[in-house]
């Protein structure tokens, strides 16, 4: 179920980058469509961050450290923009338009689903 709950905050945050950031865009028909390509896109988006993202990070680890963690930024964006690429791919309905585009949607998605992490309330552990 947290599954499911995670997919649909990453789906907003997908939602809220469309709204607020030139170059990426949402397509459908109707409200449903468009709310089945954000899922899709959610499930992509967390894909790509689970399997491509640990990759990326380990083969540029000296460039994480060169630059003090900012090159974090840019491996979020290509991550953001790689997602687009394969949703266009798929023609699931849903564009990045660069790498300013995927720049500034993975810093919002990143706000956004930080803020959402901040405001999702926490099951107790067993023990604690």
């Amino acid at each position: 179920m947290s599954f499911v709950v995670r997919l649909l905050l990453t789906a907003l945050a997908l939602w809220l980058a469309t709204a607020l950031v030139p170059g990426i865009a949402l397509f459908g028909d109707s409200t449903g469509s468009r709310f089945l390509s954000l899922m899709v896109a959610a499930l992509v988006f967390t894909v790509v961050n689970a399997f491509v993202k640990p990759v990326v990070m380990l083969v540029g680890c000296a460039l994480y450290v060169l630059t003090l963690g900012l090159f974090g930024l840019v491996v979020n964006a290509l991550m953001f923009w790689l997602t687009g690429w394969v949703s266009e791919q798929l023609e699931i309905g849903f564009s990045v338009d660069g790498f300013w585009a995927a720049f500034w949607g993975a810093i919002i998605v990143w706000v956004a689903m930080w803020v959402m992490d901040l405001l999702t309330p926490r099951r107790e552990e067993a023990g604690h």
